[in-house]
């Protein structure tokens, strides 16, 4: 989408990711997943640089998390949280409390398992239907109608 601040909040959402660390990437097979409150990042770029420590509040409209422990002072002496872009992060864990997050995370194995192969017998069997259709020629065969014949 073209221009952002005028975007939905469903697809400013999906602009609110960081990328993974390594080990997490190796786990899960993903290159960036969206930020949730209670994952641990580490700031990648800015003065706050190599922090690492727990999100605590996600802001969708401006893109931007709140980190624990990252506070600013103004000149009153009140102290705010600092607002860090989602793409100065690294997500070093995941907070594992949302099922279903964690299972879009996950995802499906897309590679043949042991389960999903099939068996060599079922391949066999399945050459041997071939070979028997073969065998029938092209006027007559076990499958067709009566007083049909394949073209």
């Amino acid at each position: 989408m073209r221009n952002l601040q005028a975007a939905h909040q469903r697809v400013r959402s999906r602009q609110v990711c960081s990328p993974l660390s390594k080990e997490l990437r190796a786990k899960y097979g993903r290159r960036s997943v969206r930020v949730v409150e209670g994952d641990s990042v580490k700031v990648e770029r800015g003065a706050y640089r190599n922090v690492d420590s727990k999100v605590t509040g996600v802001d969708v409209r401006s893109g931007t998390v709140t980190i624990d422990g990252l506070q600013g002072e103004k000149q009153r002496g009140d102290r705010f949280d600092i607002k860090i872009h989602a793409s100065n992060l690294r997500v070093t864990g995941l907070n594992g409390g949302d099922k279903k997050r964690m299972k879009s995370i996950t995802g499906v194995e897309k590679a043949i398992t042991k389960e999903t192969a099939p068996e060599p017998d079922d391949l066999a069997k399945d050459d041997l239907a071939k070979d028997d259709l073969a065998k029938d020629g092209p006027g007559e065969s076990k499958d067709s109608e009566p007083g049909r014949e394949d073209k």
